[in-house]
């Protein structure tokens, strides 16, 4: 019988969990995607609840194993960043972790622009807007959500 390491559980905010337009709430700093682990479920549920009141599409809080999703990130190019508990921000790109920018993108069409195409898969309004920049499907975001719901 072989023990098995405890799994460490993050929490992370997706828009349409387990649907077919699946994604996963990321933030553009510094030409970087990042996507926020959240040590404390109340900390997501907050920044979930800020993102409402911006008119962004309403996420729902998943936990999720922390080694799965940080693997995750780094194969599809992404950075994973742990927000523990009681974080405190010493910088503006650290307040970003605890509270949405005040200007986010127009995400109004969203899921109109993912259910567009199959081939896009699912995906978060930033990751739209690198789609949009790049002027269509993205074969690394369709990879992106083949692994997020095999994490699911």
């Amino acid at each position: 019988m072989s023990l098995r390491e405890p799994q460490e559980r993050v929490h992370v905010l997706l828009f349409d969990a387990g649907g077919d337009q699946e994604g996963i709430h990321s933030l553009e700093l510094g030409g970087r995607t990042v996507v926020l682990l959240f040590e404390d479920p109340d900390d997501a549920e907050r920044y979930a609840g800020l993102l409402e009141a911006q008119d962004f599409p309403v996420p729902s809080v998943e936990a999720l194993d922390r080694r799965e999703l940080e693997q995750f990130c780094t194969e599809a190019g992404y950075e994973a960043r742990f927000v523990p508990a009681g974080f405190h921000p010493r910088s503006d790109e650290d307040r970003l972790l605890i509270a949405p920018p005040e200007r986010n993108m127009d995400v109004s069409t969203w899921q109109e622009q993912v259910s567009g195409d199959p081939a896009d898969g699912a995906a978060s309004p930033s990751q739209l807007e690198d789609d949009e920049a790049s002027g269509g499907s993205d074969p690394e975001l369709e990879a992106f959500r083949r692994r997020l719901e095999g994490l699911l």
